[in-house]
């Protein structure tokens, strides 16, 4: 707190945000924490950028308020569609805009034959631009996989409405559970609620099951601190019914690790592949 003492910052135009996909409680934990120091609540924006499109893709915020889409998470899960909800209903969830693309740049939404979708289909997310790379170096492979008919297919899955992108994750991180598609960061932000876990120390990941015919969800938790095996038994069931409690899953497998076990990326994101690959190792170094 002392180092904000004297520190007012009205005339700050813009706080970016550009993590995939973005929500809504963080955008709000910020604004209270640095109201007392006059930032504008205009001034949290959005965007949604990479490497491979010299950074933006789109933006919001700036000249108004983030816009806030309230969606039937069901119908996200199950049918694959942002069917609107009012704020109140119990089934709804707070997607937050990453806006409209930049000038120069095209978005649209994509199902898996690259055929573009209806707004507020889910499905992955490709654009044109005069800022996108023409290909991978030395990696003919990747750049061949990675356009279709002239459009880059980024990986990325969201939708369109209104003109406005909304981001729900990525492809390759995707969990599906008796044919529903489940998110990993909804599932890592219930867990990280836990009393006990390290905040934003959690991550979900599916391991195909032979017998069952599908995937099943497993998270992996850092300890804030050293418990005796019962305490942690206790913390990994709290987990269990959480997670349970507020998704669309049964969640059996939880590991609680220790301080720094987790993986992440050199932009400071989950790597929810490297984490699931550590888990297996020593899973079969365990059995």
């Amino acid at each position: 707190m002392r180092d904000l003492e004297g520190v007012y910052l009205s005339s700050c135009r813009a706080v970016i945000n550009c993590s995939e996909p973005m929500y809504l409680q963080s955008h709000q934990l910020f604004l209270e924490r640095f109201k007392p120091y006059l930032l504008k609540p205009a001034a949290l924006a959005t965007c949604y950028a990479m490497a491979e499109n010299v950074f933006a893709v789109t933006q919001a915020g700036l000249d108004a308020l983030v816009r806030v889409d309230w969606v039937d998470r069901q119908a996200l899960v199950s049918r694959q569609v942002a069917v609107p909800a009012g704020e109140g209903d119990p089934q709804a969830i707070a997607m937050l805009s990453a806006g409209t693309p930049i000038e120069g740049v095209a978005v649209r939404v994509v199902d898996a034959q690259g055929r573009p979708l209806p707004e507020r289909c889910l499905g992955e997310i490709a654009l044109q631009s005069h800022f996108m790379l023409s290909g991978y170096y030395n990696r003919p492979d990747l750049t061949e996989k990675a356009f279709q008919d002239g459009w880059y297919l980024t990986g990325d899955l969201g939708y369109l409405a209104e003109g406005e992108l909304y981001i729900t994750g990525r492809k390759k991180d995707l969990i599906i559970v008796g044919g529903k598609n489940i998110y990993p960061q909804d599932l890592e932000r219930l867990a990280g609620q836990v009393k006990g876990i390290h905040p934003g120390r959690v991550v979900a990941f599916g391991i195909y099951n032979e017998q069952a015919g599908t995937e099943e969800v497993v998270i992996v938790a850092e300890l804030e601190e050293e418990h005796t095996a019962q305490a942690a038994e206790a913390i990994a069931e709290e987990i269990r019914r959480q997670v349970t409690q507020g998704s669309d899953i049964v969640l059996r497998y939880v590991h609680l690790v220790e301080r720094n076990w987790l993986l992440k990326t050199s932009s400071g994101k989950v790597a929810r592949q490297a984490n699931r690959d550590k888990y297996l190792s020593e899973k079969a170094t365990r059995d």
